[in-house]
């Protein structure tokens, strides 16, 4: 299987996943439900083209089963991470990025509009961001020390992403009358979003280990892959969306200028 048939797969899955998880969302009258399939969906293309590759005898094994292993630990983690929130015991509140950008469930918006302003962005978004996955997976090609490198990176991020994530969760578990306005300890001392931050270095990490680490011309090819997502999470429906609402509050507000909105820095005092 050559890296066009790999990309023209990953295509095929992202539609499948998308599309039924469309259907879910309709059901559950919930646009969020798109966070489960978010991180799973990864995982799905990781899974297929690698037993496609297998199947073909294309690929080196110890590269292939690595980007299904990384890719599958984040996105598992990030699927059970979110699943609470959107299909679980609040699945009759919107995420409020969602109802801040389509102003509405869809019942009352119409499945089009949400499928037009969320589902298109993220379908091409997760079969675009996925393409150094499909095309490592079926590479011959590979330098193992770039690949080191982006075990490091990807491991680096998935430390932000899953620490920050369990401070998160401990400081919200606190009564809230005990617990300062924001949370500005630990990582989140270091960056607003430790969190999305996190989730960029593992998507550089994965595109070391299966796009750069095949060459430089899929290194090339594929490197707007990671910078989308990072564009992705800092941008679009990710931090700069989410602080649309926190920005309201004045403890958010003094919190911005103490600490970076993405890229870590030290902590600053207050």
């Amino acid at each position: 299987m050559t890296p066009l048939l790999a990309v023209l797969l990953a295509a095929g899955v992202v539609l499948v996943s998308m599309g039924a998880t469309a259907l879910r969302a309709r059901q559950l009258d919930k646009v969020a439900v798109i966070d489960v399939a978010w991180g799973a969906g990864f995982v799905l293309v990781a899974l297929v083209t690698a037993l496609v590759a297998q199947a073909t005898d294309d690929g080196d094994p110890a590269r292939r089963w690595l980007l299904v292993a990384l890719t599958a630990a984040w996105g598992l983690r990030l699927a059970w991470h979110v699943r609470s929130r959107a299909i679980g015991a609040h699945a009759g509140a919107e995420d409020p990025r969602y109802a801040e950008l389509l102003g509405g469930p869809p019942s009352q918006i119409g499945m089009l509009v949400v499928l037009r302003r969320v589902f298109l962005v993220q379908t091409l978004a997760q079969w675009f961001v996925a393409l150094p996955v499909a095309v490592g997976v079926v590479s011959d090609d590979v330098a193992w020390p770039v690949v080191a490198v982006g075990v490091a990176v990807w491991a680096l991020g998935l430390f932000f992403e899953t620490v920050g994530d369990r401070q998160l969760n401990a400081y919200k578990a606190r009564p809230r009358d005990e617990r300062p306005p924001v949370l500005d300890t630990g990582l989140w001392a270091w960056t607003r979003h430790p969190n999305y931050f996190g989730d960029a270095c593992v998507w550089w990490g994965l595109w070391l280990i299966g796009g750069a680490a095949s060459g430089w011309e899929l290194g090339l090819a594929t490197v707007l892959c990671p910078l989308a997502m990072t564009l992705f999470l800092r941008n679009v429906t990710g931090a700069k969306l989410l602080e649309k609402t926190m920005m309201q509050r004045p403890a958010f507000q003094e919190y911005a200028t103490r600490v970076p909105m993405f890229v870590p820095r030290p902590p600053r005092r207050r």
